[in-house]
């Protein structure tokens, strides 16, 4: 399903915001890449659609009404083999649907290079799309070590905000952890900022986590939130 399609189906069902596996074909539609992700609606799918991926997967709630997977335990990370898939599976299904509507779950390989960071949109009422950029996890609630600039961005926008963070030190290869791509980095917050421009019904929008490897970048989740007027 495209970008338009998707966008489309969730306005006509009055669903404003969109499941993992919908925000990722907006992302992707953006120019950003993201990790190889599909929806399962059953356990053997799931079972299916992993050793298909190949192991480690993770495994996430697909829900309209859950904002916050983690909180409700609907995460599970580093499965190795097909009886974790299945007991994963059950136990994401028997906790989230105490707090949501579930539709299945996503099922991914895991990413296994590369910084968390964060790459996200807001809109200010007075001055429209606002981005923002930092470390990624649970580390941007603790420090908020994040920048932010108007849209749209410059080049030179880009490149301030990737610097300006206290984490910069750490994308270019502390102790001898490899260096993030930082020219990815950059392309990524333009990617952002001209699709966001170019689509006004998007209301807020996060990459959390995006992972910064040595060679580009993959966003591992996405959350985008319409506008209900759109």
């Amino acid at each position: 399903m495209s970008a338009v399609d998707v966008v489309a189906e969730a306005l006509k069902e009055k669903r404003y915001l969109l499941t993992e596996v919908e925000s990722k074909e907006l992302i992707k539609e953006a120019g950003i890449p993201v990790v190889d992700t599909r929806l399962a609606r059953t356990k053997d799918e799931a079972v299916s659609i992993a050793s298909e991926l190949g192991y480690p997967v993770v495994l996430k709630v697909v829900s309209p009404e859950i904002t916050h997977k983690s909180d409700v335990g609907g995460v599970k990370v580093s499965l190795q083999d097909q009886s974790q898939v299945a007991q994963a599976y059950d136990e994401i299904v028997a906790k989230a649907s105490t707090a949501g509507k579930v539709l299945g779950v996503s099922v991914q390989p895991m990413v296994q290079e590369g910084i968390e960071v964060i790459m996200g949109m807001s809109k200010d009422p007075h001055f429209g799309p606002v981005l923002a950029f930092g470390l990624g996890g649970i580390t941007v609630e603790i420090y908020k070590d994040v920048a932010f600039r108007l849209v749209p961005l410059t080049p030179r926008d880009a490149r301030e905000m990737v610097r300006e963070i206290k984490g910069y030190q750490l994308l270019q290869g502390y102790r001898g952890q490899k260096a993030a791509d930082i020219d990815a980095l950059e392309a990524a917050l333009m990617d952002l900022s001209r699709y966001v421009k170019a689509h006004p019904e998007i209301r807020e929008l996060d990459l959390n986590p995006l992972f910064a490897q040595s060679h580009g970048v993959t966003a591992a989740d996405a959350r985008v939130i319409l506008e209900s007027e759109a």
